[in-house]
């Protein structure tokens, strides 16, 4: 099966530019209630994740709390703990499964790396699930 049966595009997914400060990221990640969000270059290529805990780290771990400072502090000054492996757009659905079991969401990619949106970790449970119902309901006859 095509895993752009499942895509999420781009134009409907909140993600952050690396060059945002931290002030931006907290408000988009405030706004949209996301506790992970992807991180593109201005060319558009998926450079990684943004995880709530990686926010709480450095705010721990810089005594950051100044939301002034935070207008002027770079997203790259976050150190991401987690790395979300992207997807080609030509992935099979078996390498898809195996990337979405440590993340939320799968980021997919493609030729270029250029991000073209991400495929939810629910979304392919439900597929797996839908084809199990199928398979039990087939031996069943």
């Amino acid at each position: 099966m095509n895993i752009l049966f499942f895509l999420k595009p781009k134009s409907e997914v909140a993600y952050l530019y690396e060059d945002y400060s931290l002030s931006q990221t907290l408000e988009k990640m405030e706004y949209h209630k996301y506790s992970a969000i992807p991180i593109i270059d201005r060319e558009g290529h998926y450079v990684g994740t943004l995880t709530e805990g990686d926010l709480l780290r450095y705010i721990k771990d810089e005594a950051q709390l100044d939301l002034k400072a935070a207008q002027n502090t770079p997203l790259e000054a976050v150190k991401r703990r987690w790395y979300n492996d992207p997807v080609n757009i030509n992935c099979n659905m078996e390498d898809l499964l195996m990337t979405s079991m440590n993340q939320n969401f799968v980021p997919v990619i493609d030729d270029d790396r250029r991000f073209i949106g991400i495929i939810t970790r629910k979304d392919i449970i439900q597929y797996f699930y839908e084809n199990y119902r199928e398979c039990l309901e087939d031996a069943e006859k």
